[in-house]
């Protein structure tokens, strides 16, 4: 790098930059246009079709600048984007909310005056340096503070990313309530309907046999086989509620082969690729395995697929997992599939779901969980 250079981008590169600036100024002023007409238009529905398009590509260009920004200043610059629902009305209320989508029409205000100005500067010093090089040592700071109000502008301050941690937090400590509140209820329910009503049902037979056992042994004997017949199930319904609050299998074999177990139990292949560490914390295991476990049983259920597959893979301290199938689609969370449930689950370890379910399918169900482990291990079946 030259040595008048400041740290990030040098004098050629941050021209080629500049240079792009310019070049993208009529498709910034289009979209910008595009975006004010929309509006207006949405009071007689005509805009509602056009925002729907312009408003991903304000996005796509608010992104390019954030990536220039980047390379200019050094690091990286996150997406300040909060997360759009499937649906194009929903997204689109999803966009018009979001705060970041207005500091996008804002920064095309700027990209469109001063900061077309700085750009162009830039790319007039490179042309004037054929005269009077000493002019193009102006290019690295110039660049640099148009980079600078570009970042204060498309991207969150410290404050605002606090306030959306806290409404994050709020938001999924509230959901892991109701869902741990439903969970304790089914248990509640599976342990009353089933292992409670037939001890009961055993001791009342025991009581009855010992009742008989003087002036009819035939008939106490029969009462006692019964209660052990009871007593019986009653154990494998207790099982069966203990496998759906931890289940034994993945205390045993760890996550990639309690999911290796879940996709044996299907009545259509299902493909398992696990690349994940021999343990991981627990609880994480335990989400990850019940979201497997409940979309499994959504495409055994709903989805009238030929075959599905499940992928978990441990990247940069991100658990990464997908579910899919073949079947026919039309998959919504919300809506009595327990994807709702599954995001809940995943939410308290600030993980993130997306499900893509078009009519006729195919459905894909994938998730990122953030989860520090080690030891990789990568095993097929």
């Amino acid at each position: 790098m030259d040595e008048h250079a400041q740290p990030g981008a040098g004098r050629l590169a941050v021209t080629g930059y500049a240079a792009l600036q310019v070049l993208l100024l009529p498709v910034v002023v289009l979209v910008l246009v595009l975006c004010v007409v929309s509006a207006v238009l949405v009071v007689v529905w005509v805009g509602i079709p056009l925002l729907i398009a312009v408003l991903p590509a304000a996005r796509g260009l608010a992104g390019a600048e954030r990536a220039i920004a980047s390379r200019i200043l050094g690091g990286t610059l996150p997406s300040p984007y909060l997360p759009v629902p499937a649906g194009a009305l929903a997204g689109l209320r999803a966009r018009a909310a979001d705060p970041a989508t207005w500091r996008d029409l804002l920064w095309m205000l700027w990209a469109m005056t001063l900061g077309f100005v700085m750009s162009l500067v830039v790319v007039v010093l490179m042309v004037a340096v054929v005269t009077l090089p000493i002019w193009w040592y102006g290019a690295v700071p110039l660049m640099r503070l148009r980079a600078t109000v570009d970042r204060a502008v498309l991207c969150t301050g410290r404050t605002e990313r606090l306030e959306r941690r806290v409404d994050a937090l709020t938001e999924s400590r509230a959901s892991v309530v109701d869902h741990s509140a439903t969970e304790l209820r089914r248990i509640e329910r599976d342990l009353h309907d089933g292992p409670q009503a037939r001890m009961a049902a055993v001791a009342l037979g025991l009581g009855l046999a010992d009742d008989l056992f003087e002036d009819d042994p035939d008939a106490a004997r029969r009462l006692v086989r019964e209660a052990r017949s009871t007593s019986s199930s009653a154990l494998q319904e207790l099982r069966g509620v203990v496998r759906g609050i931890h289940p034994p299998v993945l205390a045993d074999r760890g996550l990639g082969g309690a999911v290796s177990a879940l996709a044996l139990d299907m009545a259509i292949p299902v493909e398992v690729a696990v690349a994940v560490p021999d343990r991981l914390p627990p609880p994480v295991e335990s989400a990850v395995y019940f979201a497997v476990a409940e979309c499994l049983a959504n495409i055994g259920k709903h989805a009238r697929a030929t075959q599905a597959w499940v992928t978990l893979r441990h990247d940069g301290g991100v658990l990464h997992g997908e579910v899919g199938d073949d079947g026919r689609g039309g998959a919504v969370p919300g809506a009595g599939t327990g994807l709702g449930g599954i995001a809940a689950r995943l939410a308290a370890f600030d993980g993130t779901m997306e499900v893509s379910s078009p009519p006729g399918g195919p459905t894909t169900v994938r998730w990122e969980v953030p989860c520090a482990s080690s030891s990789p291990k990568t095993t097929r079946s």
